[in-house]
This record gives C-alpha cells, structure tokens and sequence, in this order.
C-alpha cells in the first residue's frame, strides 16, 4: 500500500508574504466628514488658504509697535478693543495700544502682544512690566502651512486632527477608499447562539464576535453566518458567500476532522488554495485562498488560534490594503526563562509593560488553543522563531503583536 506524502508546511514568513502579496483595492468614495472618522483617505488634503490665514493674536492682552517699546516708552494709551471675530484694526498713533483677545487679528501698525499678566491697567493706560521680545505671542500669517501646501498625505486614517483640518479647508465630503464586504462565517455543530442556553455537549459561538471586534478596530463592519457541518450545505453557503461578499473570514472546520469539510468544499467551488498549514503553533490549520479578486482566510476553530491568525495575518493584510503600506513591526525583551516541547514558531501569549523605555514581554502561561480565558489576561503574542531549540533566555527579544 502507498504511503501518503505529507504536503510541508508553509513558514511563518512565507504565510506572511503569500497573504501581503494579495493585496486588493475596492476603489474610493466620497463621504460626509461626520462619518470619516477611522476610514483611509483616497485623496491628499491640500490647504485652500494659509494657515493660520491671518496674524493671529495668541494671547490676551495688549498689541503695540515694538518700534516704541524700544525707545524706552513702557506706558501706552488703550486705543480700542479688538475681540476675536472683528475686522482688522489699525494703531492709529504712537505710544498707543490696542487691547487684544486669543485668536484675534493682529492689528494693523502693530507687532507684538504683551499678555494681562505682564501689564497694569489703570485708567486707560497699559504699563508694561518687565522686558519683551519683538513678535511674541503672534501667530504669523501662513507660518504653519501655505496655501496648496499638502497638509494631510493620501492614505491617512481619519483621525479628530485630520477631520479637524478638512473643516479647516471647507472638505464637507471627504474622498475615502472603499472598505472592503466582508463575510465571517462559522461552522460546526457544537456551536449555538450565545442567547441560547448550551447542552452539556454545546458551547456558545465566540469567534465571530472576537474577530468581528477586531475589524471593527479598524473600523471594518462585517456580516454572520453559521454553517453546519454538512459538505453540500458548507459548498452552497459557501458559492453564494463568495459572489456576495470580496473577503470571506471562515473559523473552524479547517483542521484533519472527520466533519471539517471547508478546504474540500472551497476546492469544489474553485477557490484556489494558495497554502494550507503553516509551520506554528497555535494555529497551524490555517488556509488561505482565492477566487478572482475574492480572497478567503479560512481560520482554525480553536479561539486562540482563530485570534492569533487575525492579529497576526488578516490584520497586517488589511492594514496594507488600506494604508497602502506594511504596518512596522514590534519587538519586546522577553521577560524571564520560557521553554517549549516544539520545533514550529511558537505564539507565546504575553503581558506587556514598559521599563526603563524597554518594552517588555512576561510569559502569560495557559492550557493550549482552546484556552481563550487567559487571552483576557494577556495583551499580545510574543512570536517565537523555530530555531530548531527548546529554550528562550530571558533578555532576548522577538517579535510581537498586540491585540
């Protein structure tokens, strides 16, 4: 009889590289700046004025000429008031001054603000205490940004400070790309809605809500469906999945079980396989494939394996669609002594803290894959090169990859 022949397992860095390579783009919308908030900007946003457009005045208190100061005069005349909001005033003699408020325009004739708490007021009259120096607190005309200066580059997430600029220019709508329709399904039947009460041989369904959180992280909705464990069933929902949706996110059914038909049921409707089983731990079954323009990452069921494959794939995968770049990677020291029986890459489940600006990395130990109370007590993966060695010092440092 035949031996069967053992397909080898895809590296951790090969995984990486087949996945980045597959990036997509869904084309770009424009949309009211109220909803803008954590979307990628498909267009540069450019200023339609300088900034700030006007000398502006940073302080409240009082604007004279420097010219006068230097000569010696330390007493002014208040002239008139000038609130934030009025036309341009002009200094209209020397030894005057005109009273100023934060975000006013600087007066005409004038170049200098001295602040209340640097000036006694008495009947009308300013007496400055103290020195000065020429152009304090003025904000100068276009000192900041020109007009048609790039303020904000293409690819930029939408954060406040970005909104706040494309109010500043008049943006009411703003250009985005497209997220991506993006389907997570489970499988099996072991599984139940989590407002149902479970039998003893059942456990509510976790997955979907934990990586459905984690797109929403960037800010990526997403639909549910459930498939049972049934090979015609799993291929119909799977066809009109992959013509209704441009990604597809799959947990469980993926391993060597006697009911886990995904990677058969997407060969039968002909997604192609790009690997299948990466050289890891946890999350060794995970599959990925395409069909046309439409991608599939099919996760283990394990919930720490189905979390590590996100954080550690699907999310650097969207990052670089999105952003249009790979996101930088992060090390951490490891923390103390840490052994495995495992020659794969090793995800070690880590608590992160700073020390002495040195991030580093304490092994948070629990009971496997299907452990995914001691993901809450953690904040990150530590990733553990196979190097062919058992043991890991205390000090040395690897990757890591935040929740």
């Amino acid at each position: 009889m035949a031996k069967s022949i053992k397909a080898p397992l895809i590296s951790v860095d090969d995984a990486e590289k087949v996945i980045l390579s597959e990036t997509r783009s869904y084309g770009i919308e424009k949309i009211p700046i109220e909803k803008t908030l954590g979307r990628i900007l498909a267009k540069p946003l450019i200023a339609d004025r300088n900034f700030p457009p006007f000398d502006r005045v940073t302080m409240d208190g009082i604007a004279i000429n420097f010219a006068d100061f230097q000569i010696g005069n330390r007493t002014f005349k208040i002239q008139s008031v000038q609130t934030a909001g009025d036309t341009q005033q002009s200094l209209v003699a020397d030894n005057e001054c005109i009273e100023v408020m934060t975000g006013a325009v600087l007066p005409k004739n004038t170049d200098t603000v001295i602040r209340y708490e640097d000036l006694e007021i008495v009947n009308g009259f300013a007496n400055i205490c103290g020195e000065i120096i020429q152009n304090q607190n003025v904000h100068f005309n276009g000192e900041d940004r020109k007009k048609g200066n790039e303020i904000v580059p293409e690819n930029s997430v939408a954060r406040p400070p970005e909104i706040a600029i494309a109010a500043s220019i008049g943006a009411t709508e703003i250009f985005v790309k497209k997220n991506p329709q993006i389907l997570i399904i489970t499988s099996g039947d072991e599984l139940v809605p989590i407002e149902k009460v479970p039998e003893a041989h059942q456990i509510r369904t976790s997955n979907i809500y934990a990586i459905a959180a984690t797109l929403e992280n960037l800010n990526l909705k997403s639909d549910f469906l459930h498939i049972a464990d049934d090979l015609q069933e799993t291929q119909n929902n799977l066809m009109h999945a992959i013509g209704s949706y441009d990604i597809l996110i799959l947990s469980g059914g993926v391993s060597m079980g006697k009911k886990d038909f995904i990677p058969k049921a997407l060969e039968n409707i002909g997604v192609q396989k790009l690997f299948h089983k990466i050289a890891q731990t946890p999350g060794k079954p995970f599959w990925f494939g395409k069909k046309d323009e439409k991608l599939v990452f099919a996760l283990p069921g394990n919930p720490v394996s189905s979390y590590l494959c996100m954080v550690r794939y699907v999310i650097p995968w969207l990052f670089k669609t999105l952003n249009n770049k790979n996101s930088a990677p992060e090390f951490a020291q490891l923390d103390e002594d840490f052994s495995i029986k495992n020659s794969l890459t090793y995800f070690l489940q880590v608590k992160l803290k700073n020390e002495k600006a040195v991030l580093k990395a304490t092994p948070i130990k629990g009971h496997g894959s299907g452990d995914h109370a001691n993901l809450v007590d953690a904040d990150a993966f530590l990733e553990l090169p196979a190097y062919e060695r058992n043991e890991f010092k205390k000090g040395e440092v690897f990757k890591v990859w935040r929740f």
